[in-house]
């Protein structure tokens, strides 16, 4: 019988998910990493990250850790951990292409006694319906006879030095009851903050994916109201501040809603809803205003930058940062490249500066060349798009010095009083 002790992991996919988990149980079992990016296998090996979510020291601490993309280091592991991304399609439709793959992966090594456990955002029903099935016809095996399956979703917040995985309580599950109290002992072994074992696979595919549907509807709402505040001439932050002297007033702030959970996983959940007959409207309400904010942006400034008689053809407009959020080089999903493709429809010439980000990435995902060091006196618009704590630091003075004398100053993040900018959101 497979107990946690006797565990030997795998874990499917070593990106801002499965590195700090193979981290953390490679310091206490044995443990293997599998990705199939040979790049990413080579760079880990000599303890570097490109995602920064894990130090050269930390990954030097798992000593019973391996890394590799030999599907034949896998066949020895007896507890698979899949953590490969969930996007979505140029429809907005679930892309489970990766989560698929990765099925079968595992397919091809699994042997009867071993427990796969998914981590990776699904609809509710997700993984019995879509990946068991591909576990079984792969290995020849048979559901909760001949192997089991688990789910945890992950809750990693990319760049967040403060809530890191053994720190935030950790949902789990199980395809049976014996299952369940495995894959919750197991976390239970790394996870500081506790655990939380819900009744069935399809409750905890629902809390994860429902956690960020929560987020985006109310970030939607805050950003409905920075609208009707902005075309009333009332600066949002100030009525913010204001209803949040209430101790029970929810504190969003308007902004840009991406990366790889917010804007994605609400689109999870409603291809699930209508699949069953029922049509979402709150939830794909807040998703379009979400969406539609990056073009909200940047016909603001235009806007402003006709009311200062700046001419918009030929403009050249600094965007400083393109991560999805502050102090991380995460792309994924990001909402800035609606703001530069918006501009750019209005004729602008934008440039784009953010020290987080590596170029090649930015070129290869959203052909964006990055500028690595703006030029003083150049630009006839600067938008402080993401708030890194680079750009936090610097003066006011020191930003607008990228400007030409007549220029507009757009502080998207509110990191400076209001005086001191010429639009906020």
């Amino acid at each position: 019988m497979l107990t946690p002790d006797t565990s030997k992991i795998a874990v499917i996919g070593l990106g801002y998910v499965g590195l700090p988990l193979v981290v953390e149980f490679g310091r206490i079992l044995p443990t293997v990493g599998f990705d199939i990016d040979v790049a990413r296998i080579e760079e880990l090996k000599t303890g570097e990250d490109r995602t920064l979510e894990s130090s050269t020291e930390e990954i030097a601490s798992a000593e019973q850790l391996q890394f590799t993309n030999n599907l034949e280091d896998l066949r020895d592991c007896n507890t698979y951990i899949v953590t490969v991304p969930t996007p979505i399609d140029t429809y907005k439709q679930p892309d489970l292409t990766p989560l698929r793959k990765a099925s079968k992966t595992v397919g091809k090594v699994l042997s009867a006694g071993d427990i796969v456990i998914y981590e990776s955002t699904v609809y509710p029903g997700a993984t019995e319906e879509e990946c068991v099935p591909i576990l079984e016809n792969i290995s020849g095996l048979s559901f909760n006879k001949d192997f089991f399956a688990g789910y945890s979703p992950e809750r990693i917040n990319p760049g967040d030095k403060q809530h890191r995985l053994p720190s935030i309580t950790k949902v789990t599950a199980g395809s049976t009851p014996a299952t369940a109290n495995f894959v919750d002992m197991l976390y239970a072994r790394i996870i500081t903050a506790g655990t939380h074992k819900a009744p069935s696979i399809k409750v905890a595919e629902a809390a994860k994916v429902i956690e960020n549907t929560q987020r985006d509807v109310n970030i939607a709402l805050i950003n409905e109201l920075a609208i009707i505040f902005n075309a009333m001439d009332i600066d949002t932050i100030d009525v913010l501040e204001a209803a949040g002297t209430k101790w029970n007033f929810l504190p969003f702030r308007p902004g840009l809603v991406g990366g790889h959970c917010i804007g994605v996983d609400p689109y999870y959940l409603t291809h699930k809803a209508e699949s069953i007959g029922y049509h979402p409207e709150v939830i794909l309400s807040g998703r379009r205003l979400n969406d539609g904010m990056g073009a909200y942006v940047a016909n603001q400034l235009i806007k402003a930058m006709l009311k200062n008689h700046i001419q918009v053809l030929g403009a050249r407009v600094l965007v400083m940062g393109l991560a999805f959020k502050e102090n991380c080089p995460d792309l994924r999903n990001t909402r800035v490249v609606d703001i530069v493709s918006e501009l750019g429809e209005y004729g602008v010439s934008v440039d784009v500066h953010d020290p987080w980000v590596d170029a090649t990435q930015a070129w290869h995902e959203y052909k964006i060349k990055l500028t690595e060091t703006p030029e003083a006196r150049t630009y006839d618009a600067i938008i402080l798009a993401v708030g890194h704590h680079e750009f936090a630091n610097l003066s006011i003075k020191t930003l607008r010095q990228f400007g030409t004398e007549n220029h507009i100053f757009y502080d998207l993040k509110s990191l400076f009083p209001a005086d001191d900018s010429d639009l906020r959101l």
